[in-house]
C-alpha cells in the first residue's frame, strides 16, 4: 500500500516547471496541474458531496476489484463509501482541468462509483461528448444514477451531456463497449487496483486509442502491484510521455514527443 516512505521517495525525486524542458509538460503543468483556477460547478459538486458524507443509507457492494483497504464488509452506508472510496476533491477537479484542456470526443472512466467524479467529467466534455461511465455494483450504479439527476435538476440552468451508465462485470463490458467505438480519446482507469487487469484494460483501450488520447491512471503507489504496473505502462512502445503526480498517472501518446517520465510535485 502506499506509504509514507513512498511518498518521501517521490518527493526528492520529483520536479516542478523550473526543471521541465518538455513545451508539452511545461504548458500541461501551468495550465492544468499546477493550476488554482476554480469553476462554477466545483463547489455545485462539493456541496453534494458534503451531503452524502452523512447520507446514512445502506448498500451492499458487489466488489469485483481490488476492495477496499477500509472497508472488508460489502454492506456500507453512502456516507462510508464517499469517505474511503470516492476519489477525492483534488484529483476530481484534475480530471475536470484534463479534460476542459483536452476536449475529449469520447471518455471511458472505470470504475462509476457514486458517479462524483462523473459529474465533474461531464461538466468539463464538450457538449457532443460522451461518457461511458463502467460499474460492476448495480447498487453503486442506481446510486450514481440517483445522483446524477438529483443534481442536474438542482442545476437546471446547466448544459445537459450525456452519460451512459454500463453494468456488469468490466472483463466483459469493457471489450464489448470497445468494439462499438471507433476511437477512445480519454480513459480514467478507476476500477480494478490489481497488476494483471490493469494492464489488460489498459491493452484493450490501448486498441482504440490514438496519438492525442490521455490516459489516467488513479492509485499508482496503491500497491507493489499497482507500481509494478506502472512501470509496465510506461515502458511500453506506444507510450510517449508519462507524468507521474503520485495519485494519479497520465499517459500520452503523441509520437511527435520523445519518451519521456516526468515526476511533478503539484
Amino acid at each position: 500500500m502506499k506509504t509514507f516512505l513512498d511518498y518521501l521517495s517521490f518527493w526528492f525525486s520529483a520536479s516542478n516547471a523550473h526543471g521541465l524542458h518538455s513545451p508539452f509538460v511545461f504548458q500541461l503543468y501551468n495550465e492544468v496541474i499546477a493550476s488554482d483556477k476554480t469553476y462554477y460547478c466545483f463547489g455545485e459538486i462539493e456541496e453534494l458531496r458534503w451531503q452524502l458524507s452523512s447520507d446514512k443509507t445502506p448498500l451492499v457492494i458487489n466488489d469485483l476489484g481490488a476492495g477496499s483497504k477500509v472497508l472488508t464488509s460489502p454492506e456500507r452506508t453512502i456516507a462510508q463509501v464517499v469517505k474511503t472510496s470516492v476519489s477525492k476533491p483534488n484529483i476530481a477537479q484534475l480530471i475536470f482541468k484534463l479534460i476542459d484542456f483536452f476536449q475529449p470526443q469520447t471518455i471511458f472512466e472505470l470504475g462509476t462509483c457514486l458517479g462524483l467524479t462523473t459529474l465533474y467529467m461531464m461538466e468539463a466534455m464538450p457538449s457532443k461528448s460522451i461518457i461511458y461511465t463502467f460499474e460492476g455494483s448495480e447498487s453503486l450504479i442506481e446510486t450514481a444514477k440517483s445522483i446524477s439527476t438529483k443534481y442536474e435538476q438542482n442545476t437546471s440552468g446547466h448544459i445537459k451531456k450525456k452519460i451512459a451508465f454500463v453494468l456488469g462485470n468490466l472483463d466483459k463490458t469493457l471489450t464489448e463497449k470497445t468494439h462499438t467505438i471507433d476511437k477512445l480519446d480519454f480513459v480514467f482507469f478507476d476500477a480494478n487496483h490489481r497488476s494483471e487487469p490493469t494492464l489488460r484494460y489498459f491493452d484493450i483501450c490501448l486498441s482504440k486509442a490514438h496519438e492525442n488520447s490521455v490516459f489516467v491512471f488513479d492509485d499508482i503507489y496503491w500497491s507493489e502491484e499497482m507500481k509494478a504496473a506502472w512501470k509496465q505502462i510506461q515502458a511500453h512502445p506506444r507510450v510517449r510521455v508519462t507524468v507521474d503526480l503520485f495519485d494519479i498517472g497520465l499517459v500520452f501518446f503523441s509520437e511527435k514527443q520523445p519518451k519521456q517520465h516526468f515526476k511533478l510535485k503539484k
